[in-house]
């Protein structure tokens, strides 16, 4: 399920996608419109499925990560931080498992 929400500090908008058990697994960059937003939510539904649309990556701590990108090469979400490659291979699995889904709408 995508949660899509606005923040109270910036104003801006995000979704992150979560897991069947609750847990975030792609999380948004900022959008400066709720329509912008829904429209990165719509692209995560088009390109999740597409396991050659991830690309891991290692943060600056040595911890692995994963984004997903559109066909233009651009971010559309990021994972958390993992503690093992595995972990994020299992991370991209969910997120192609669960990038149908319905989106409620907190804002």
């Amino acid at each position: 399920m995508y949660e899509l929400f606005k923040s109270d500090k910036s104003g801006k908008f995000y979704f992150r996608l979560k897991a069947g058990n609750g847990e975030p697994i792609l999380a948004s960059e900022a959008y400066e419109t709720k329509a912008s937003a829904e429209n990165g939510i719509d692209s995560v539904k088009k390109n999740g499925p597409h396991e050659e649309r991830y690309e891991t990556k290692t943060s600056t701590n040595g911890k692995p990560y994963f984004v997903l990108k559109a066909t233009n090469g651009q971010v559309i979400g990021k994972s958390e931080m993992y503690e093992s490659d595995a972990s994020a291979k299992k991370g991209i699995a969910s997120v192609i498992k669960n990038c149908g889904g319905e989106t409620k709408d907190l804002t």
